[in-house]
């Protein structure tokens, strides 16, 4: 996770973020607000027994987005390092070599391959990390919606990199328009899919959704209102307890939790062994992302 220094709207990436909302008039100190969100969420994790390494923002140059590391690096089981291309210049600025070395030296992440797909950038062709791609690591499918952030030749690229079967669909919001990041309307747990089956055109629906029942996983379907509360933005992570040994925890904003029925929660909440619900709302209002996008997972290299 990136402490953030200078949080705050980026009109920028607002242009293909239709979660994104300015701020309001008379709104409080937005940078502060993010700040006090991400150490409640950071606690909460470790609380839960998550391990978190936490990277400080720095203030020069000015970075809106640095509190969604998971869209410019992920670390993977097989000790690949991968650099993602970022539409928005400002949001290039994020990648920086401190914080993969922090990373590297507080989990011992044995790194032994660098994947750099930033020279997409320069075709105008982007793949906006674990945002664009949402993975299966059990049965390596990287499920991916197509849009101005999120571009065929590059996820075709990074399957046959970590050897993954991508699936490539269309997705968009009620007014038509392409969903920016696939994670907001897709989560993959352990026991469960979270989804917004309505948000995929409809003539690729079936499609994916056969391939997410392939898995063997529940599939849970929020629709556009869940969607449109963070409820498609949710991340399960691993964990310890005492008396449960290793664990899974599901994580997803207080927002995301309102927007689910009682019903819809009890069957999400016996997927996993425990749920974590955390507000963030000036976070998810200027930036447009909620908790999973806050999070870059590491993963034990093997």
């Amino acid at each position: 996770m990136v402490r953030p220094a200078a949080f705050g709207f980026n009109a920028e990436t607002a242009a293909t973020n239709s979660f994104q909302k300015p701020p309001e008039p008379q709104a409080g100190d937005a940078a502060a607000a993010a700040r006090a969100e991400f150490e409640g969420l950071k606690r909460a994790l470790e609380s839960e027994g998550v391990r978190v390494v936490a990277a400080d923002d720095n203030h020069v140059p000015v970075k809106p987005d640095a509190v969604f590391p998971n869209n410019w690096v992920s670390f993977h089981r097989c000790g690949t390092l991968v650099l993602y291309p970022m539409q928005a210049a400002s949001r290039r600025l994020e990648r920086r070599q401190e914080v993969i070395e922090q990373v590297v030296r507080e989990t011992g992440f044995a790194l032994r391959h660098l994947l750099d797909l930033t020279h997409f950038e320069s075709a105008g062709r982007y793949l906006e990390g674990t945002g664009s791609l949402v993975l299966d690591h059990v049965n390596r499918v990287a499920y991916a919606a197509a849009s101005p952030r999120t571009h065929p030749e590059v996820v075709a690229e990074w399957a046959r990199e970590l050897d993954f079967e991508p699936v490539i669909f269309n997705a968009v919001d009620r007014a038509g328009v392409p969903l920016y990041h696939t994670n907001v309307l897709l989560a993959i747990g352990e026991r469960a899919v979270v989804i917004a089956a309505e948000a995929i055109a409809a003539a690729e629906r079936a499609r994916v959704l056969a391939r997410l029942a392939a898995s063997g996983r529940e599939i849970i379907d929020v629709g556009y209102p869940g969607m449109e509360r963070f409820a498609g933005n949710m991340l399960e992570l691993a964990s310890w307890d005492e008396a449960l040994g290793d664990c899974r925890v599901l994580v997803m904003s207080e927002s995301a939790r309102q927007a689910l029925p009682p019903a819809l929660y009890a069957q999400l909440s016996g997927t996993t062994d425990a749920v974590l619900a955390v507000p963030i709302p000036t976070i998810e209002r200027l930036g447009g992302g909620s908790v999973r996008c806050m999070m870059a997972e590491v993963f034990e290299a093997r």
